[in-house]
Parts: C-alpha cells; sequence; structure tokens
C-alpha cells in the first residue's frame, strides 16, 4: 500500500511538470469552475469557504461509469465504501467505519431513513443521478440524529440540468449492457419549460439475464434481479424570488433472492422478492434579489416501502413496511454588525414508523413501533478578517421510540449538538480548516425491539444430554443509549487554474480525523450461546443469539484526494486510511482497507476520452473473531467514450468500458460475498 502510494505521487508530480510542454500553446486557461457545497453547509458555498471535510462526484464523472449499482457508482469516493457485496439490494454506505444508520441518507434534500439488515438503502436507477455530496465526520448540528459518520445527499437530473437556456423542450434516451449478469438497462427522460412551469419525467429499467459471477467464475446464486424505476418533477415560478417544486418517485426490483442479501443464495432459504418504495416531496423556495434577510427553504416529504418475501420451500409469507414523514423549513440570514456574519437556522420534524407481518401475523423481528423526532438548529458563518470565519453552531433534538408490542417499553431521550468550525485562507488558492463537532445517533426501532429468530442452521448434539438446536435468536434491547461521539478534523485544500502552466486546473485536498465514541451501539452474533442453556426431562439445549449492546469505542484516519487536468490529459488519485477499536482494545468489525484509488486518462482528438483506474486495497487483519479478514485486491477499471460532431444531435455520446479488467477475485471488507469478476460494458446515450 505504502510503495503504490509512493509511485502515485511520483507519476502525478512528474506528469504535472510535463504537461507544461503539452498544454494549449496559446495557453486558454481550462476555466475550472468553482467547486460549490451544498449539504456540507446547507446552503451553496464554495469549498475553500467550508470547514468541514466534504467530496462531490457530479455530473460527467458519474456517467462515464456506466454504474449499475451505488457501488460502481461512488463506492471509491475518499473515505467512503459501499458495503453488502455485489447486490445492489444490499448495498449501504460505511463512512470512516460508521455504518448504515450511523450515516444520514438524503435524496433530493428529503431524508431516506429506512434501514433493515441485509435490504440496502439504494433505491433508485444510477442514470438518474446528478450529483452525490459526501460529508465525512459528525454532522449532527445541521442533521441530527445518524450523522455520525456523516451525510450523503444525492440529487437527481433536474430541467436545468439537461436543457440549454434558450431551449424549451428537451429528451434524453440511454440504452446499454453489462456482460456480467447479462444486464440490459434503457432510460428515457422528457424534460421542458414554458412560462413560469417546467417539467421533467423519467423511466428506467435495469433486467438481468443471468446471476452475477465472481472473478473466479463462480456464481453469486440468486442474484438475478429486474428494477423500475420512475420519476416525475413539476416546477412553478410564480415570481424572481419564489419557486414551488413537486417531485414523485416510483422505483419496483423483483427476483429470487436470500433473505440475507449479503450471503449466497440457497434454494431452501432463498425467497421471491417484490419491492416498492415510493417518494413525494414538495419544496418551497423564497429568495428576494433585495433581502439579506430572507433565503428560505421548505421541504415537506413523504417516504413509503413495502418488501415482500415468500420463501420458496414452504411458502412462507414476510410483508415489511416503512414510513417516513419530514418537514424541515431552514433560512438564510445575512447581517453586519461591524464584522459580516450570516446565519442558517430551522426546524425539523420526523416520524417513522414501521410494521413487520409473517403469514399476515405480527413478526418478531420487525415489530410494529413508531419514531417521532423534533429539532431546532441554527449555525453562523463569521468572517472575523478577510482570512479568517468561525463557524459555531447548537442544534436540540428531541426524539421519542413508541412500540406496540406488549413488554416492549417507550424511550425518550434529548440532545444538544454544538459544533465549531476554523477556516483560514492562506492565500486565494489554499485554505486551512478545522472542526470540532458532538454528533449523536439514536438506537433504531430495530436495533431496540428485534425479537424471534435470526436465522436457523441445521443442529447436531454437543454431549451427553445436550444438543444445539440451531436456531438464532434476537435478542431485544430497550436499555440502549444513543451513540455520543466527540470529533476532530483538521485539514487543508488547494485549488487553483494555470498551476504549471496556462490550460491546466489542480485540486487538492487532505484531513487527518479523530472520533470518540460514547455507547457505540455493536453488535454480536453468537453462534452458540451458554446464556441460553435450557434443562429438560431429557437433557439440556443452547442455541445462538444476535443481540446489541453499548460499547465504547474510537476512530481516527487520513484521507486525501487530487485532480489534475490540462485538456490532453487528466489523472486523479484519492487515499482512505481508517482506523478504530473499542475502547478496551477489541477491534470493531467495521472499519474498511486501506485504500488507494488511481485514474489517468487523455483526450487524443476532438470528443473523444480514453482512461483507466486502478484500486489499491489492503488487507484488514485488525478483525473481530469470527469474521474473515479482508484480503488485499487490486482492480483496474478501463473506460472510454466517443461523442462524434457528425450526429444530427444536441448531445450524441458513445460509451465502452470494461470493469475489473484482469478478473481479480475479491472482497470489499467487512462484505462476506465476493464481488462480481471482469463486466464488459457499452452503452448510447442521446439528447436532442
Amino acid at each position: 500500500m505504502k510503495n503504490s502510494v509512493c509511485w502515485t505521487v511520483m507519476i502525478l508530480a512528474g506528469a504535472a511538470q510535463a504537461s507544461a510542454q503539452e498544454a494549449d500553446p496559446e495557453g486558454e486557461a481550462l476555466a475550472l469552475a468553482p467547486i460549490i457545497v451544498r449539504s456540507a453547509a446547507r446552503d451553496d458555498r464554495a469549498l475553500l469557504d467550508t470547514s468541514v471535510s466534504v467530496s462531490v462526484r457530479e455530473g460527467e464523472s458519474l456517467e462515464q461509469r456506466q454504474a449499475t449499482d451505488f457501488q460502481q457508482l461512488i463506492g471509491d469516493m475518499p473515505g467512503l465504501s459501499i458495503d453488502g457485496g455485489p447486490r445492489s439490494i444490499a448495498q449501504e454506505p460505511n463512512i470512516r467505519g460508521f455504518q448504515d444508520e450511523q450515516i444520514v441518507l438524503r435524496f433530493d434534500g428529503a431524508r431516506f431513513n429506512f434501514n433493515q439488515a441485509h435490504r440496502g438503502r439504494f433505491f433508485i436507477d444510477p442514470d438518474v443521478v446528478q450529483r452525490v455530496e459526501v460529508v465525512r465526520g459528525g454532522g449532527s448540528t445541521l442533521y441530527g440524529s445518524g450523522a455520525l459518520g456523516g451525510v450523503i445527499s444525492v440529487e437527481t437530473k433536474d430541467v436545468d440540468d439537461l436543457l440549454a437556456p434558450d431551449d424549451n423542450l428537451g429528451a434524453r434516451i440511454m440504452g446499454g449492457y453489462a456482460s456480467n449478469g447479462e444486464i440490459g438497462s434503457a432510460t428515457a427522460t422528457l424534460y421542458g419549460r414554458s412560462g413560469i412551469v417546467d417539467a421533467l419525467g423519467f423511466i428506467g429499467w435495469q433486467g438481468m439475464g443471468s446471476d452475477l459471477t465472481d472473478g473466479s467464475g463462480d456464481e453469486i446464486r440468486s442474484s438475478e434481479l429486474d428494477v423500475t424505476n420512475g420519476l416525475f418533477k413539476l416546477g412553478v415560478e410564480p415570481s424572481d424570488a419564489s419557486r414551488f417544486e413537486f417531485n414523485g418517485s416510483i422505483y419496483s426490483d423483483k427476483g429470487t433472492v436470500p433473505p440475507n442479501a449479503t450471503s449466497q443464495g440457497d434454494p431452501q432459504t432463498d425467497v421471491d422478492r417484490d419491492a416498492d418504495v415510493m417518494n413525494f416531496s414538495l419544496g418551497y423556495d423564497f429568495a428576494p434579489e433585495d433581502s439579506a434577510l430572507w433565503d428560505l427553504s421548505v421541504l415537506s416529504y413523504y417516504n413509503t416501502l413495502k418488501i415482500t418475501e415468500d420463501r420458496d420451500r414452504d411458502g412462507r409469507a414476510d410483508e415489511t413496511k416503512y414510513k417516513t414523514y419530514g418537514f424541515e423549513a431552514v433560512n438564510r440570514s445575512e447581517f453586519d454588525t461591524g464584522v459580516p456574519w450570516s446565519l442558517v437556522y430551522g426546524i425539523e420534524l420526523l416520524r417513522d414508523t414501521q410494521e413487520g407481518t409473517r403469514n399476515g401475523e405480527d413478526r418478531e423481528q420487525f415489530p410494529d413501533a413508531k419514531a417521532d423526532t423534533t429539532a431546532i438548529f441554527a449555525e453562523a458563518s463569521i468572517q472575523v478578517t478577510d482570512r479568517l470565519e468561525l463557524t459555531p453552531g447548537l442544534r436540540y433534538d428531541n426524539y421519542t421510540r413508541d412500540p406496540d408490542a406488549p413488554g416492549l417499553e417507550k424511550v425518550q431521550e434529548d440532545f444538544w449538538s454544538p459544533r465549531l468550525g476554523v477556516s483560514f485562507r492562506a492565500s486565494e488558492n489554499w485554505q486551512v480548516y478545522g472542526n470540532a463537532a458532538r454528533a449523536f445517533r439514536a438506537p433504531s426501532l430495530t436495533e431496540l425491539y428485534n425479537d424471534g429468530v435470526h436465522f436457523a442452521v441445521p443442529g447436531f448434539p454437543m454431549g451427553p444430554g445436550l444438543a444445539f438446536t440451531g436456531v438464532n435468536e434476537f435478542q431485544p434491547n430497550p436499555d440502549l443509549k444513543p451513540e455520543k461521539s466527540n470529533q476532530f478534523d483538521i485539514g487543508t485544500r488547494y485549488v487553483a487554474n494555470s498551476v504549471f502552466s496556462g490550460g491546466d486546473a489542480l485540486s487538492m485536498s487532505a484531513n487527518a480525523y479523530y472520533a470518540e465514541v460514547e455507547d457505540f451501539i455493536d453488535q454480536t452474533v453468537q453462534f452458540i450461546d451458554f446464556s441460553t442453556l435450557q434443562f429438560g426431562p431429557m437433557g439440556g439445549t443452547v442455541s445462538g443469539s444476535t443481540s446489541t449492546r453499548n460499547v465504547d469505542a474510537k476512530f481516527w484516519g487520513f484521507e486525501a484526494d487530487a485532480e489534475y487536468d490540462t485538456g490532453l490529459w487528466f489523472g486523479s488519485l484519492g487515499i482512505t486510511i481508517p482506523r478504530g477499536e473499542a475502547k478496551n482494545g477489541e477491534a470493531l468489525g467495521s472499519i474498511p482497507q486501506d485504500r488507494l484509488s488511481l485514474t489517468v486518462g487523455a483526450r487524443p482528438w476532438n470528443g473523444v476520452e480514453l482512461g483507466g483506474t486502478a484500486i489499491f486495497a489492503a488487507k484488514q487483519e485488525d478483525v473481530p473473531e469470527g469474521p474473515r479478514p479482508g484480503e488485499d485486491f487490486t482492480v483496474v477499471n478501463l473506460f472510454a467514450s466517443w461523442r462524434p460532431d457528425f450526429v444530427p444531435s444536441d448531445d450524441f455520446v458513445i460509451r465502452a468500458g470494461i470493469d475489473n479488467l484482469f478478473n481479480e477475485t475479491y472482497r470489499i471488507y467487512p462484505s462476506g460475498l465476493n464481488q462480481q469478476g471482469r463486466s464488459f460494458k457499452l452503452s448510447a446515450a442521446v439528447s436532442f
């Protein structure tokens, strides 16, 4: 791993010096647009004025991947990995070793809170994604419970992304194929504007003709799945200062899969899955140009999810329902009291409900329950000097967890989340920043109240008068405390044009972090748990158990990325070095592998782009007793695109690629399944 980093730095440094001769001889700069972040401050801010660790991927950098799932789309961003294996329905985020519900996930501004073990969190077609922003580190001051690891904000395409300012109507059609899994995909988007109204409609389909295979050629059984996704947006701007927008999305997937989608399929346990997810939101923005006090955003939303799983072997029918009702109002005001400063402040209301049945009866593994959250927050940006900015913030959350089941107790808590950020502009292009934050996460409904059978395996005798039953059962723990953390980041950024020549652009960042977590919620699966020992007339039996507990933990690490572009050629690298352990020295099961990603490409002819990405991952041997260590791997992906200028279209592009060029057999720790092997990709998209 260390050698890979050294070689990468040497390659980019040497190439940057050589680029002085390769750049445009007339010295025309690439005019790198300012990098704007939105979720990091709940406001549009230049990256160099932001005091948190954040990365953005959008537009062409997403499309060139021809991604069929979110691991392919964003899984190599610094500090982020996508766990769960190759099935898209099992994929969940991991930032710095914080997983799943320890990360706030937002789609077009609306929180998506559903999380049930092995059932994933990404229910959207990658082709409709326009932008992904990843905020790393404690973000509870602005986003409340769940922002221990950070925030992932996914934005879908809208009319302004696809339609030129002078045009009123347009359409885009895309078709693609990936050989591994025989995945066919097709999307169609229609968009336009007329007067004060604009609208967009999207429909996407992704079908698989076979199961995926890993690098050894072995089938990842029961991975064949068909997905459809529809999206509709309607915007109305009654004045230059105000806008209403309605968004509606419908997602569906169908296939025969294991109930634990992170494991191999088995005919004895596979289920026929049918998932339906709907998201609706209504937003209002009010921002008069002549007012420093009003820049208001109001959003109300409703998410509903229903998953049915019918077991093939015996027809056992499970149904899972989850709903989220959300409302938030955020305003931004600017003041000058001798020192210019701005304030972002607002309220947030949330209600989550869940229901689970098995064969029409209440299901212990997913008991009926609801969760309510009420919050207020404020964060100021104080321009102390032309170069120094301070960002203090504070949030108050009150939450309840209320189960509708006998023997389970209601939980109510509140929490304060302060933050202080410091940004120092050492020069126009160079920033140094620091951030200290208090973050928290309330226990989820499933962590508190899960009961009943987790999984079953064949039982066996353990000695005279003693047998293992072969059943592993959840143990509810309504006494779980909320996770609380003190987190610290320090970093630096550099963004500039014409660095080594008149036609290049360079951006770099590096940061280190440290987090102490009180009452970290750790799930333990004990195959044989002697605390379950029971005696009967014929002897004793013992089973297994799955339980959650609070432990204290700490996380630390380093992240860096760089992008360089001369126009003729380009390159980028990303470094992720995460560490973590329980305070008693025990290993945690969520810490990803060290990783370095390197991309190099060229534009040898007009409209042609060629390149490749190599991902180097180190071994992860510091793991708890039981799980397999993560092996080191190297994966190489190639990509190419061609925009022929003789086609009578606003935009026509053909893309080709090879994922996992050398057919590496590998796992992304802590996932238990191998990733897919080599896949040839081809797609074409046309806009008119």
